[in-house]
């Protein structure tokens, strides 16, 4: 059994908010946690909306959950990875020169433990600026992408394009407005976040 499904049960209800789980409180050993707890911490307290998924079957099924959710139908989205490109025909979006884009649909490079963050790069989202990008993403991700930093997420990239490095290499941290003024936001549009988790490990 996967540390995701201790945590958060079955797919059904790993978007609730009523889960409970171990880290509602910081742990005083924080730094001693295993990487993937450690970014789920992180990702949920950044406003991250995270849904865990054992195979692709319960990824098509919970994306049609949040399309269901934000009356997502027969609109226009963003995404640029063909791979994901069925996903979208299925649910009969438009993603051939949106106008108004409702949401991003993308995977990433990596997930960063220590901050709770997605790591994206022009494969993803071509040169756009976080600022530029709709407001609501969808995001596709592997348990194997997540990493303890930023520093890890780089030397993987390095590696697995080798001689095509990619350009636009930046990081989408907060997903949820700040109550009041942050100064670390400053700068920072906040996303309304979704993150696809599927087990591959």
């Amino acid at each position: 059994m996967s540390l995701f499904r201790k945590i958060f049960g079955n797919s059904n209800d790993a978007s609730n908010e009523e889960n409970q789980s171990e880290f509602n409180n910081t742990p005083s050993s924080f730094s001693l946690l295993p990487v993937d707890e450690k970014f789920t911490y992180n990702f949920k307290k950044n406003g991250g909306k995270f849904i865990y998924c054992e195979n692709l079957n319960e990824v098509k099924e919970q994306f049609l959950n949040i399309l269901e959710e934000n009356d997502w139908f027969e609109c226009d989205a963003m995404c640029f990875e063909k791979k994901l490109f069925s996903m979208l025909e299925e649910n009969k979006l438009n993603f051939d020169n949106p106008t108004d884009p409702k949401f991003l649909f993308a995977s990433c490079e990596n997930l960063i433990a220590d901050e709770g963050s997605v790591l994206f790069s022009s494969n993803q989202i071509k040169q756009h600026k976080p600022n530029d990008l709709p407001n609501n993403i969808i995001i596709l991700a592997t348990t194997s992408q997540i990493l303890e930093n930023k520093s890890d997420g780089l030397r993987v990239i390095k590696k697995k394009y080798d001689k095509e490095y990619p350009t636009n290499i930046t990081t989408i941290k907060y997903f949820e407005k700040a109550k009041e003024e942050d100064f670390l936001q400053y700068g920072s549009s906040a996303k309304n976040l979704y993150l696809l988790l599927l087990e591959d490990l």
